[in-house]
């Protein structure tokens, strides 16, 4: 599942129909290139109105009533984990299939069938998450809405998974797949297997549950699951992609970051196993393989590529992954000394905002603009906005919460909220860069040449 950074080649298309003319073959490109754009935006913007409004404005307001009340017992279980699942699902779901999407020219088959089947799981996704965040705030035919949601949401998923898997490398005589590909498949697998536990516990809950819930073991398995088997491993896929490039990295070390990913699914099964301080050491453990493996802290060899986004680029992405670091060893403290929950939320704050958000709030600027296409982004400033402030609002957030659920400090309970609405500053500014762009930048489509394969005669081989 190859996700390129320049449109994809037509080759199928064109061999297909072998008389076009050289003219043809440009605008049939541009004609591709442009769907997949709106195809690409279509995900986007959904997955920004379900971070913006069903999850952050949702988190914002939990948070508010939890510090009010100095207590997380106030807050029904049930908004959580709509919050949760809106950010997760609803915004992160949504970019990764778009982007997945956006590779499906490489695929060999029927352009129109594979547009076809991509508007499908965008459709099917959409009314999955939505659904899914209807049963857990309005609690409406939950029994029926919670299993219908998370139905669609994993027959979406097999659509995608169906037509991305027939991806095929288009470069001449290679064999096999990159390993970053096989750490992004093992992510796939994680999501996968993901979708499949939130059905059999909306099935669960659906035939025995007294409200729109999980129960608290189980959600607690279900999101080391979500975290360290579905989303930590997608992006160190992507990062052993992009950031040798970006950041002007060495090449990542291969082994060690298969290692990592083997460590982080041996974790989640110790979790559902029961052995949950255990898989804690596993998840510090391939933590530190990926970092090491990735070269993430070591000196840029060449010149980043900084240019359409902001300077800081690069110590944003830095810092992500020193978010991730403070992650697994706070779930290494919680396993032992967490009294109150406040040690695991901050371990889990840290990884769901320090290190997911903060990758796409960086990367975001830097793919989703020349994905659109071609454009620029809107503002270099914005995006540094939006970075500063979610990075200040998830320090401010990670270590009050230790101080007030642990009982540390009573006035940590007053700056959790200042934390959370910091975090939905930054994540509105993000929004407002990225519909901006949409909106107020030009297409490049129309005006740069596009790389197309074109099938040569005999004659022309000559």
């Amino acid at each position: 599942m190859e996700i390129p950074l320049q449109p994809a080649p037509l080759g199928a298309e064109v061999a297909s129909a072998p008389d076009l003319s050289h003219v043809e073959i440009f605008e049939l490109a541009r004609a591709r290139e442009a769907s997949l754009s709106r195809l690409l935006i279509a995900y986007v913007t959904s997955g920004l109105i379900f971070m913006l409004l069903p999850g952050t404005f949702l988190g914002v307001w939990n948070l508010i009533q939890i510090s009010g009340r100095e207590s997380v017992a106030s807050i029904s279980p049930a908004w959580l984990q709509a919050h949760g699942h809106a950010q997760v699902f609803g915004w992160v779901g949504s970019f990764i299939l778009g982007i997945g999407f956006y590779s499906v020219p490489k695929l060999t088959g029927s352009a129109r069938g594979v547009f076809a089947a991509a508007w499908a799981c965008w459709a099917m996704w959409t009314i999955g998450v939505a659904l899914r965040w209807i049963a857990n705030i309005e609690a409406w035919h939950w029994r029926l809405l919670l299993p219908v949601s998370a139905a669609v949401e994993l027959a979406a998923f097999g659509l995608f998974f169906g037509v991305v898997s027939g991806h095929r490398p288009q470069s001449a005589g290679r064999t096999g797949l990159d390993p970053w590909v096989w750490v992004v498949i093992g992510a796939s697998v994680g999501l996968g297997l993901l979708l499949v536990t939130n059905l059999a516990g909306c099935l669960g809950l659906a035939l025995h549950g007294r409200g729109p819930e999980f129960a608290h073991r189980f959600d607690q398995r279900y999101l080391a699951l979500m975290g360290w088997g579905f989303l930590v491993p997608f992006v160190w896929g992507f990062s052993a992609k992009w950031m040798p490039v970006f950041l002007g990295l060495a090449p990542p070390y291969p082994r060690w970051l298969l290692a990592g990913v083997a460590a982080n699914f041996a974790g989640v099964f110790l979790t559902f196993a029961g052995w949950g301080e255990d898989a804690t050491w596993l998840f510090a453990a391939g933590t530190v393989l990926a970092i090491v493996a990735l070269r993430m802290f070591e000196p840029s060899r060449r010149e980043p590529k900084t240019r359409g986004v902001h300077s800081t680029f690069p110590f944003f992405i830095r810092g992500a992954y020193g978010w991730l670091a403070a992650a697994a060893l706070l779930g290494v403290i919680a396993a032992r000394w967490d009294t109150s929950g406040g040690i695991w939320g901050a371990s889990r704050h840290a990884l769901t905002v320090g290190f997911i958000s903060t990758m796409v709030l960086s990367v975001g600027p830097r793919v989703l603009p020349a994905f659109a296409a071609m454009r620029l982004l809107w503002s270099t400033r914005l995006m540094f906005l939006a970075l500063a402030l979610l990075t200040t609002g998830c320090a401010l957030r990670v270590s009050c919460e230790v101080l007030a659920y642990q009982g540390y400090a009573g006035w940590a309970w007053s700056a959790l909220p200042v934390s959370a609405i910091l975090e939905l500053a930054g994540l509105t500014a993000f929004a407002l860069n990225i519909f901006g762009t949409f909106l107020f930048e030009p297409s490049h489509v129309q005006k740069q040449a596009l790389m197309v394969e074109v099938p040569l005669s005999s004659s022309d081989r000559r």
